[in-house]
């Protein structure tokens, strides 16, 4: 029996295997808007096979966005679109999910492949928040530093974008508190210089999240599951680290959070990364075993057996496959055959399966 395509159930969602399409930016956006690139991306992973099927870093304010062509979900008019894929992915036997994302002092970017840089003023940019006046990199605007004004909308624009997401039809959202990002900003030393109580010691700095989460649980259904993706470590020395990734974690099972989705860096340009197949698992292991949460693995997961071996060895709950997924879009029907485990075809695709 393959662990791989055994069923999972969290809370009254049922995932019929443990394959999870990460949330991946596709910077093809406008004004927040999805369009038929999103919707056809999004889909055919749902087509081929996966479980869980994750609509990108979504902003819940329009300066909450990386760039000027990410996804949003700030407008009741932005819902419809978002309902379409979500009916779609329901079709093929799967679940939709939404990061919910705020991008903090890495915002205000053009479209990656165009021109990696912030805009300025006049090309469409905007001001950049974070937890104190600082800056990613030493070309960016220096961001401002959140008040309490600033920090209260932050905290309402997630419930609202959280509201959004279930007339949109998701049955899982996720918080974006990695990769550097406005939560992330907040939670690591590296960035947090503040001097109230949302900065200095680990209580204070993991505030901002912890607050978001029960401001979004207050819209959220108790019967659907609430992820939350998190950076392990910053790769910096006196950065955020596996420790502290691990008491929070405990803390968060706590707080309702039925997955933490375990990925690292992001927060700065100094991070030392030793990068290897399956680098991130060990983090994924650890969160699991101290904070008895489900847990999700990614990071250059790209071969059915190394996927297979990860929950056998009771590493991680979840396979979260990324870039492997923009090269095979098929990858879980692949998968199948590989572990001569039967899986339902699309009805229109039946006559290629093997065996047919």
């Amino acid at each position: 029996m393959s662990l791989l395509f055994s069923p999972l159930t969290i809370k009254t969602i049922h995932l019929k295997n443990r394959i999870v399409i990460s949330p991946m930016c596709q910077y093809s956006a406008v004004d927040g808007y999805p369009n038929h690139w999103h919707l056809v991306h999004l889909g055919s992973r749902a087509v081929g096979g996966a479980a869980l099927i994750f609509t990108e870093a979504t902003a819940v304010n329009p300066e909450g966005r990386i760039s000027i062509g990410d996804l949003g979900l700030w407008s009741d008019a932005q819902i419809p679109k978002y309902k379409e894929i979500t009916d779609f992915i329901r079709t093929q036997g799967a679940v939709s999910a939404i990061q919910l994302a705020h991008a903090g002092r890495k915002g205000s970017f053009a479209i990656p492949w165009q021109s990696p840089r912030q805009l300025t003023d006049k090309e469409g940019g905007w001001e950049t928040v974070s937890a104190s006046a600082t800056r990613h990199h030493r070309l960016d605007k220096e961001a401002l530093a959140l008040d309490q004004s600033g920090i209260d909308q932050v905290k309402a624009d997630f419930q609202s974008a959280a509201l959004r997401a279930l007339h949109a039809g998701y049955d899982i959202i996720e918080i974006h508190a990695a990769h550097g990002y406005l939560i992330h900003q907040f939670l690591s030393p590296l960035s947090n210089f503040r001097k109230d109580s949302y900065g200095g010691s680990f209580e204070n700095r993991i505030r901002l999240l912890r607050e978001i989460i029960e401001e979004v649980k207050k819209v959220w259904p108790e019967d659907k599951p609430l992820f939350v993706r998190i950076s392990a470590t910053d790769w910096v020395e006196g950065g955020w680290n596996m420790e502290e990734a691990a008491r929070l974690s405990a803390q968060m099972k706590d707080w309702g959070v039925d997955v933490v989705d375990t990925s690292s860096g992001g927060l700065s340009v100094e991070q030392q990364i030793s990068v290897s197949p399956g680098y991130q698992v060990p983090f994924a292991e650890e969160i699991k075993r101290r904070s008895q949460l489900i847990t999700g693995a990614v990071g250059l997961i790209t071969q059915t057996a190394q996927a297979e071996e990860i929950l056998r060895k009771g590493q991680a709950d979840l396979i979260f496959i990324a870039r492997e997924s923009l090269r095979n879009p098929y990858f879980a029907l692949n998968a199948s055959r590989e572990l001569e485990t039967d899986t339902i075809w699309p009805i229109q695709y039946e006559r290629a399966k093997p065996g047919a």
